[in-house]
């Protein structure tokens, strides 16, 4: 071959590894990012969404966008994106669980069109009960109960939720036959509990925290498996008798099936750093939850285990839904 023709192939392969090994290291992100939340603003996932989305804008210096997009369509828009990591989408216990275990179809595929991120927080659930009841503890609400069934209402803050199926969890694991309410959301619910037009209240920690804290209501049991740190003193469902009882909401982050390796870690490791700083952590505990620092692998893994278990629950109870 001739020096000159070998020189410029040879050139020509030099410049090509260069170009390729460039394209490979271009930094993420160069222009802003989409983060799609599916409800409303104000609520619990909108305000962590909104929290890791100005952390993340001073990290990258690119901002990153909150979109709220209510409901399937937010979950349509976030699995169809581009897999490019230029659109995010908060994936909660909702959206990813109770949706596929009490609707028979949905237009996303919860294990086939989304890589899981990583956790962001989890919004535990509770019992609850008027203060001016006699129970202080799940073991004596339980044997009343058994006591005479069918007497007690038990509120749940919506339908088809979390809410609703730990609340069907519970009466499942306690063997217990209460009847079950459902509101629109926690605030009509606690209203009527505080009322006394309820007995007993499953919902949110964050939506009860204040009446129990100002006495009006009182807490029997946390439906984590660990205690809170806003309740140090308040026991477990697990540790009240019933191991491995877990009713909890949560939140983290998912990408479009097919989104590169690199840029899914560097939107791992970026998220987790903003986790580990105690002011964030310090942020979300305010909100009433609890920082949810899992990787990839291990919320995965827990994520999968959910949509399980909460298939399972909504199949014992007969939970459908059909809007």
């Amino acid at each position: 071959m001739p020096l000159k023709i070998f020189s410029t192939l040879a050139f020509g392969l030099i410049c090509a590894v260069f170009t390729a090994a460039a394209g490979a290291q271009t930094p993420f992100p160069e222009k802003p990012v989409k983060l799609i939340v599916p409800f409303p603003p104000g609520q619990a996932t909108d305000i962590i969404a909104r929290l890791i989305a100005e952390k993340l804008t001073n990290a990258w210096g690119q901002q990153v966008i909150v979109e709220n997009k209510n409901g399937v369509p937010g979950m349509v828009a976030g699995s169809t994106a581009a897999p490019d990591g230029y659109t995010m989408t908060m994936g909660t216990s909702g959206v990813l669980a109770v949706n596929p275990a009490v609707f028979d179809k949905l237009p996303y595929d919860v294990s086939k069109d989304f890589i899981y991120v990583g956790g962001l927080a989890i919004a535990p659930m509770i019992i609850v009960v008027s203060a001016a009841l006699p129970y202080n503890t799940i073991q004596e609400l339980v044997t009343a109960a058994k006591q005479s069934p069918g007497k007690f209402n038990v509120g749940y803050g919506g339908v088809n939720n979390t809410q609703h199926l730990t609340g069907e969890l519970f009466k499942s694991t306690a063997k217990v036959d209460m009847v079950g309410i459902n509101y629109k959301g926690s605030a009509s619910a606690v209203t009527d509990l505080l009322g006394g037009q309820i007995s007993i209240l499953v919902d949110s920690m964050a939506a009860t925290l204040p009446h129990v804290k100002s006495g009006k209501l009182k807490a029997l049991a946390i439906a984590t498996l660990e205690r809170v740190p806003q309740l140090p003193n308040l026991p477990t469902i697990a540790e009240s008798g019933y191991p491995g009882f877990e009713g909890a909401g949560w939140t983290g982050l998912i990408l479009p099936k097919g989104t590169p390796t690199a840029i899914v870690q560097k939107i791992s490791t970026s998220v987790s750093k903003i986790l580990a700083d105690p002011i964030m952590q310090k942020n979300i505990i305010d909100k009433g939850m609890v920082p949810d620092p899992r990787g990839a692998g291990p919320w995965s893994e827990f994520v999968y285990a959910e949509m399980k278990k909460w298939k399972s629950i909504a199949q014992q109870a007969n939970i459908k839904a059909t809007e």
